[in-house]
């Protein structure tokens, strides 16, 4: 009798029955009776073993008291439950000696219902998330990944719920390490390290939070994880400026008009003091780009005359994140421009999320203006989008179906860049 079998009921022999019927030469038989019932099929009919063995014949011989048989072998159930209630050894038939071997037989269906409420009560956190993780939540649930991650939904619950405790505290600002962030907020400073089911599912939902492909390789995670501010060294987060001052380097830099690639340790190591202009007004002004061909175009144009500027080089990184977080809470208003295609949009919204910004040709009229002149024939791919600081630019992007990239539009962008004399 298996551990979670129950004591068998009074009206079995149990010490027959495992004779007559319990030995590993019927185990086939006996399995099954066990899925009929689990299927809540009736005991009728019969049961064949194509290919028996010797001993298997002779078992089902003796059970049935009839002689010898050639080929496959087969069991009229009917026939065995009257074995069973004539000799006594159960009195209740052929299921009530099938429990007393093998235990209580749950029904598939309602073993199914079970282990749904038990899967659902294991992805309930993810219900916690905001709307930016809701795809990412749906297709975490739908494709098994958490399940082949931990098992059970015991283990899964307790995974999920660390990475909403996780994810709740993403964006990190300002950037910190890997470790730093899981010992703080997960209390195991290893919690996020490579390798573990933790990680996995938290790098993939900063994938979908910043639009970054997942791929493998130890770049594009150090990417994505910058991309939230986590970090696993404080240099390979940069982002490229032109004419930035308050420091003595970036002055250097700028009185040569020269770009400037800053690391977020320079970012975090020796903060910039408000420039002169800052000084007198209160307010500066920074253009922001998505593309280093725009950064580049304007130092090659201007040189030291050029506005200052900043170019996110795609998804921000933290670095990036760091330095117009900076600059807009000591007053600098900052104007954005980027692609106008869907991975453009994601990325706008994603800074965003993160920095108030205003357009800076970067809006429906703009767009419409673009293709009508013809500047781009290229279609428009990828899965739509909002664009939250002008919600009829994503609807004017489905309609028309052009993608027009920073560079289609660069003189537009020099000439509001061109010093003025």
């Amino acid at each position: 009798m298996t551990e979670n079998a129950e004591r068998p009921p009074k009206d079995v022999d149990e010490e027959r029955l495992r004779r007559l019927l319990g030995g590993p030469e019927l185990s086939w038989l006996v399995q099954r009776v066990r899925h009929r019932m689990a299927h809540e099929k009736p005991l009728t009919g019969t049961a064949t073993l194509t290919a028996p063995t010797e001993a298997q014949r002779r078992a089902a011989e003796r059970l049935l008291g009839r002689g010898p048989s050639e080929g496959s072998l087969t069991v009229r159930l009917e026939d065995v439950d009257a074995v069973l209630r004539r000799s006594g050894v159960s009195l209740d038939g052929l299921a009530t000696a099938v429990v007393a071997l093998t235990g209580r037989v749950d029904p598939v269906v309602e073993r199914r219902a079970r282990e749904a409420r038990a899967w659902e009560w294991a992805y309930a956190p993810l219900r916690l998330l905001g709307p930016d993780l809701a795809d990412w939540a749906a297709r975490v649930t739908g494709s098994g990944q958490v399940r082949r991650l931990a098992r059970t939904p015991e283990a899964s619950r307790v995974l999920l719920e660390n990475a909403v405790k996780a994810l709740g505290a993403l964006p990190a600002d300002p950037a910190v390490s890997v470790t730093a962030f899981a010992a703080q907020v997960l209390g195991d400073a290893h919690a996020l390290d490579d390798g573990r089911p933790l990680t996995t599912v938290v790098r993939s939902a900063a994938h979908a939070l910043t639009g970054i492909a997942e791929e493998k390789g130890t770049r594009r995670q150090r990417q994505v994880w910058a991309s939230v501010g986590l970090l696993k060294d404080d240099v390979s987060s940069t982002v490229l400026t032109l004419n930035l001052r308050g420091t003595p380097a970036l002055d250097w830099m700028a009185d040569m008009g020269e770009p400037v690639v800053l690391t977020l340790r320079q970012l975090v190591r020796q903060p910039m003091a408000p420039t002169a202009a800052e000084a007198r007004t209160g307010l500066e002004r920074i253009r922001v780009c998505e593309n280093p061909t725009v950064l580049v175009a304007a130092a090659e144009a201007f040189g030291p005359e050029c506005p200052p500027m900043v170019c996110v080089q795609g998804q921000p990184s933290a670095a990036a994140l760091t330095l117009l977080r900076r600059m807009h809470d000591r007053g600098t208003a900052l104007m954005y421009h980027g692609d106008f295609d869907w991975g453009g949009l994601r990325i706008a919204s994603r800074l965003l999320r993160s920095v108030p910004w205003s357009p800076w040709r970067f809006t429906t009229a703009h767009y419409r203006a673009a293709v009508a002149s013809g500047l781009s024939s290229l279609d428009l791919t990828g899965t739509p989008t909002d664009a939250p600081w002008d919600p009829p630019l994503a609807q004017s992007l489905a309609e028309l179906g052009v993608r027009i990239e920073e560079e289609t539009v660069l003189d537009d962008l020099l000439g509001d860049l061109k010093p003025v004399r």
